[in-house]
């Protein structure tokens, strides 16, 4: 079986290598820049919403070493907007293809990490 295939994002003439599912492959690579980008992309318009998402995404990920999961982010955003918002559907809402745990990470650039749905 061959690994996956090896993309090229254009971010502020830069070149950004990502996966074929458009995850970042180096880390240290990722900019706020990267995350407009690849949300053009992938045909989302990044508001205030998706950027709070994002950077607990980031932050979480850096405190814990690992990718939060929809049931962690669920009480943190309820707490943050409320209950009609704070939830499960909310968050796939911002994040229609694949939800927070994969669009939201990979616009986070976050890689992408076995046993994610």
């Amino acid at each position: 079986m061959t690994g996956p295939l090896t993309r090229t994002l254009l971010v502020n003439g830069k070149p950004i290598e990502t996966d074929a599912e458009g995850c970042i492959k180096n880390l240290a690579e990722w900019s706020e820049a990267f995350a407009v980008v690849r949300a053009k992309e992938e045909g989302l318009e990044l508001t205030d919403e998706h950027w709070q998402v994002i950077r607990y995404l980031r932050d979480y990920y850096q405190e814990h070493s690992v990718q939060a999961q929809v049931r962690v982010m669920i009480p943190h955003f309820q707490e943050l907007w409320g209950a009609e918002k704070g939830t499960n559907h909310y968050l796939h809402e911002l994040f229609p293809i694949g939800g927070p745990q994969k669009q939201g990470n990979r616009l986070a650039g976050l890689l992408r990490t076995k046993g994610e749905h």
